[in-house]
């Protein structure tokens, strides 16, 4: 077969023959040396890339004006008489909360279509595991200590290692990992080299920086599932079959009262939820929190968080900051995030996907990322092609969001005098809801998990 078209066979995702002999454990070795080899070879590509940075950030900013709407398909017309199998995998918090919406979605598509119910194998946590689907290993146990890559790296070794031989036994139709690029690219490349395909729910913000990587993604995934709308044209220039699907963490959320709404008196603290997000960024929000409420007494200030295994942790945190007396905790089971988030006027968040959330509340925000050295934070706007790193400023090509990256003190003052008009200036807030509103038109509806569900059952019965 000629080059060109080998290349466009396995660009489209062609199933192919797993090779005579394989091996798990030869495959998760050749992903180790493949890593060590793309570790040797960084300066180079770092330095190609920062060559030619200006070209990439102006591909990126006509890739922003794109709307791509969401791209609905029906249920698929021929499905296998006998139960499909599937691998479904997620790694962290967020990408388990989009599996476990997508692996209900899966059943139900295939229950309404009459067919048999998948069987199901998973990589995932506690709530995978309570839909009564079979874990063989979870990563996010692993993921919540926070350690450090080359601490973490024999045991997620060891996870592709097993991984890959449950695969060779359980001979999937599809693979579909769920977000986590950095560890399900390689399992990826794994699950091909054994002969199956694989769907990525979540493709990964490679536009944002170092997109050599998307050579390997090409070459991992028959299928991107896209999230965003400017993700697609993206994509496509860089030879990767993607289905736009809409953004997941909109499905399931209650409906938001309106930003006048007189309860609205709140202002939140969003840290994040890894335990090294936490603590670079919450003892900085604290203190800004702080002289807020010196300033404005009345102002209540919450600090909202879903995993409720962190209480302790937060509290030894509100407990060195001294501001137990005027900082509410509301841990998961004390009412939850939204409803907190509809209780609220503004907030001081870091970014992540919990921008989203802010965005269907229509709520004014300041966004930080402190990070821990100042190499870090020089490298943030020399690395990224991207001219804001909070998603709503993207979809809405603006800053809205107030945004800084910083290791230190950082711009304190900025962050108040932005919160204060997020708080108390009505004419500001008026502009910014309404900017708001308009950025989460071209976000698209809810609806991301069936969408994604429909395509992996139409890739899977192919």
């Amino acid at each position: 077969m000629p080059a060109m078209a080998l290349t466009l066979e396995r660009a489209a995702g062609a199933r192919v023959a797993p090779s005579r002999g394989f091996s798990a454990r030869a495959a998760v070795s050749a992903e180790v040396a493949r890593a060590a080899g793309d570790a040797l070879v960084l300066p180079l590509r770092t330095g190609l890339y920062l060559a030619h940075g200006r070209e990439l950030r102006r591909e990126l900013a006509l890739d922003l004006e794109q709307v791509t709407t969401v791209e609905d398909t029906p249920p698929p017309r021929a499905l296998p008489n006998r139960p499909l199998r599937l691998f479904v995998a997620s790694a962290e918090p967020s990408g388990e909360r989009h599996a476990v919406r997508l692996i209900a979605a899966l059943r139900a598509e295939l229950a309404r279509a009459g067919a048999p119910a998948p069987e199901i194998l998973a990589l995932g946590g506690a709530a995978t595991r309570a839909l009564g689907v079979e874990l063989v290993g979870d990563p996010l146990a692993r993921a919540a200590m926070g350690l450090d890559p080359l601490r973490s790296l024999p045991f997620y070794a060891r996870l592709l290692a097993d991984t890959g031989a449950v695969l060779a036994r359980f001979q999937p139709d599809l693979v579909v990992p769920v977000d986590s690029p950095a560890l399900f690219v390689p399992l990826a490349r794994i699950a091909r080299k054994a002969g199956f395909r694989c769907a990525h729910f979540v493709a990964p913000q490679y536009w944002a920086w170092a997109p050599w990587r998307v050579r390997a993604y090409r070459e991992a995934f028959a299928l991107a599932l896209t999230i965003l709308p400017f993700e697609p044209s993206w994509w496509a220039r860089h030879g990767v079959r993607t289905a736009h699907v809409g953004h997941p963490a909109l499905d399931g959320l209650p409906a938001a009262p309106p930003p006048g709404d007189p309860r609205r008196t709140s202002l939140v603290l969003l840290p994040g939820s890894r335990s090294s997000v936490v603590a670079r960024n919450l003892p900085w929000m604290l203190e800004t929190a702080r002289l807020l409420h010196a300033r404005y007494p009345a102002l209540e200030i919450v600090l909202p968080h879903e995993h409720a295994d962190r209480r302790t942790e937060l509290e030894a945190h509100l407990c060195t900051a001294n501001a137990e007396g005027w900082v509410r905790l509301a841990v998961a089971g004390d009412g939850g995030l939204h409803a907190e988030l509809a209780r609220a006027r503004a907030a001081l968040s870091v970014s992540g996907t919990v921008l989203i959330d802010l965005l269907h509340q229509r709520l004014p925000a300041a966004v930080v990322y402190r990070v821990n050295s100042a190499l870090s934070s020089w490298a943030a706007p020399h690395f990224l092609t991207v001219p804001w790193f909070s998603s709503v400023n993207l979809l809405a090509r603006a800053p809205l969001y107030w945004e800084a990256c910083f290791h230190g003190a950082g711009p304190r003052a900025a962050c108040l005098a932005h919160l204060e008009q997020a708080l108390f200036d009505p004419d500001f807030r008026a502009r910014n809801v309404a900017e708001l509103d308009q950025a989460a038109r071209r976000l698209g509806p809810p609806g991301a998990t069936l969408r994604a569900a429909r395509h992996v059952l139409s890739l899977a019965a192919e």
